[in-house]
C-alpha cells in the first residue's frame, strides 16, 4: 500500500490538487476524494476529521509514518498531519482500497 499511496500523493502534489493541514482537510472535505492522516495527529482533530469525512463519505487512509515523514514525502520542510487529495482517479482509489483490504486481513 505504501508504494501506491506515495505515488498518489506525489502525483497530486505535482498537479497542485491537494491541500496540507488539518484545518484545510476539514474545510475542503466535500471537494476531496481521499484524506491521508499521519500517526501523530492529535486525538481531538482526528475525531473531527473522521466525523466530517463520514458525513461526506470521503475515505480516510492512515499513513504509516509520522507527520515529519509525511511532510518529507510531500517535499516540504514542515510537518503535515493531514493531507486532502482533491482529484483521484477511480482506478487508483480502487487499487488503494484493494491494497488496504489485503493488509487488514
Amino acid at each position: 500500500m505504501v508504494k501506491i499511496l506515495e505515488k498518489l500523493i506525489r502525483d497530486a502534489i505535482e498537479d497542485g490538487k491537494c491541500t496540507f493541514g488539518t484545518k484545510e482537510a476539514v474545510s475542503t472535505v466535500k471537494n476531496s476524494k481521499l484524506i491521508v492522516l499521519s500517526h501523530s495527529i492529535p486525538e481531538k482533530i482526528l475525531e473531527k476529521i473522521q466525523e466530517v469525512s463520514k458525513n461526506s463519505k470521503v475515505p480516510i487512509v492512515n499513513y504509516d509514518g509520522s507527520s515529519v515523514e509525511l511532510g518529507r514525502l510531500c517535499g516540504t520542510q514542515f510537518r503535515i498531519s493531514a493531507l486532502s487529495l482533491k482529484t483521484l482517479s477511480d482506478t487508483n482509489l480502487k487499487a488503494l482500497t484493494k491494497e488496504l483490504e489485503i493488509e487488514t486481513k
